[in-house]
């Protein structure tokens, strides 16, 4: 459910400079800095002048859930328009000046947020943000590539509808969320986006697009103070204010057992469990229970049970979701049909187990040593990736003492802290959905 925008144009300049100098400074190093612009636009910045490279990632609150009722997939198909002309530039102009001024720009949304970035080198800096500006104060929506683009995304949607897992996919939003945004498909369906103009295109980028639910990272060869005179260039004619329809919080229906019979190869198995709020007081006690259940590491209870000692799936993992409006624990493996049963007996044994007892001293120091270890190589390992992970808190107002106290944070969990949070999250009944041929007894 969430999504992470990637861009659109490698250029051969880019990819052999990215290929041979991309990795940044280890997590140590990077430091962190605020920048107000002139007119009070605020973003993350990490100075970095070894690599002739600036990426920027912004992104605006209000994404999919921002679709009118009947007119779902409409941010999705804006976000593939951007770069299709904008201002003077019509589509074919627009993409020959990106690409002539050896720039990667891209678009996205989740449900929660319309995101962009650019990543250019700083000596074409001025002619690349030039095009970035026009894209984001001035998209043109021309009809052709509306009509391109839409056809596109349901030739998608078409090719899709044969994939049991997307009909499941769809079937365990409706189940968790009813009828809130949240349960709808971001890319929406071929009669909804049959209905979407170019002035619906225009109402929800005017929306959307304004200073106040903007949040901004900039990464690399750029000073603080020419990255403020860039806020400014970029998103000071913006107005003020969004214009956002209200959408509820709401908190997933659980304890529902589902099932959707599909003759597959293998039965996929997910349970959905109570999550934290990201600035919850224990989150990060959360955090570290949910890599011990079923984390990135290979020492996870369920991958321990599930596939190293019984060989029942291939893998199986858990993970804690955070949306601006809803979370949740998520457990997703996939297993042989005549072994489904077992592997979901099992899975939920690992999880009582846990919400009785707790981690363990040693296991819940392999946990800090995993998650702290891992954090630079995953998250710092590139300007993108540091870009990236500087808007995300931003987006959830969480301060860059997220980033800069994460391990301190961390370090402070006890025992008896994850053994608290589990008996809080997994004690409750999950919702459970089964997909995959109707069960079958083993031979």
């Amino acid at each position: 459910m969430t999504y992470l925008p990637m861009l659109r144009r490698p250029l051969a300049i880019l990819a052999a400079l990215l290929t041979l100098l991309l990795a940044l400074p280890a997590q140590a190093e990077v430091q962190f800095q605020q920048v107000t612009s002139p007119k009070g636009i605020k973003a993350w910045l990490v100075e970095d002048h070894s690599l002739p490279l600036i990426t920027i990632r912004f992104a605006f609150e209000g994404g999919t859930t921002q679709d009118p009722v009947g007119k779902e997939g409409l941010a999705n198909l804006m976000t593939a328009l951007f770069d299709e002309g904008a201002g003077d530039l019509d589509s074919e102009a627009f993409q020959i000046a990106l690409d002539n001024v050896g720039a990667e720009m891209g678009f996205a949304a989740d449900n929660d947020a319309l995101y962009g970035s650019m990543r250019l080198l700083s000596e074409q800096r001025d002619e690349a943000l030039d095009l970035l500006k026009l894209a984001i104060e001035a998209p043109r929506f021309d009809q052709n590539p509306i009509d391109r683009m839409r056809a596109q995304i349901v030739a998608g949607i078409v090719a899709s509808a044969k994939d049991p897992g997307k009909a499941a996919q769809t079937l365990w939003a409706q189940a968790l969320y009813g009828e809130h945004p949240y349960a709808r498909r971001r890319e929406g369906n071929p009669e909804t986006l049959a209905s979407v103009t170019a002035d619906d295109l225009r109402a929800l980028h005017k929306a959307i697009f304004a200073r106040a639910n903007l949040h901004v990272a900039i990464v690399g060869d750029i000073d603080a103070a020419d990255a403020a005179q860039v806020l400014d260039m970029l998103f000071g004619a913006l107005p003020e204010q969004p214009a956002l329809t209200p959408v509820a919080d709401i908190e997933p229906v659980l304890g529902k057992d589902l099932e959707v019979n599909y003759d597959l190869p293998q039965t996929a198995i997910y349970l959905a469990y109570p999550g934290i709020k990201r600035d919850a007081p224990d989150y990060f006690a959360a955090y570290l229970m949910n890599e011990i259940l079923g984390g990135r590491s290979i020492l996870s209870r369920l991958t321990a049970e599930v596939r190293e000692q019984r060989g029942l799936a291939y893998n199986i993992s858990s993970a804690l979701l955070n949306f601006q409006h809803t979370e949740m624990l998520i457990i997703g493996t996939a297993t042989r049909p005549d072994r489904a049963e077992e592997t979901l007996t099992v899975a939920q044994d690992v999880i009582a187990r846990l919400a009785k007892d707790g981690p363990t001293a040693a296991e819940l120091a392999s946990a800090k040593k995993y998650v702290i270890g891992s954090y630079p190589i995953n998250e710092l390992n590139s300007s993108s990736a540091i870009a990236n992970t500087l808007v995300g808190p931003d987006l959830r107002n969480l301060g860059i003492d997220h980033l800069t106290r994460r391990e301190e944070l961390i370090e402070a969990v006890s025992v008896e802290d994850v053994k608290a949070v589990a008996a809080k999250l997994l004690t409750v009944k999950p919702t459970t959905l089964l997909i995959g041929p109707q069960a079958q007894p083993a031979p």
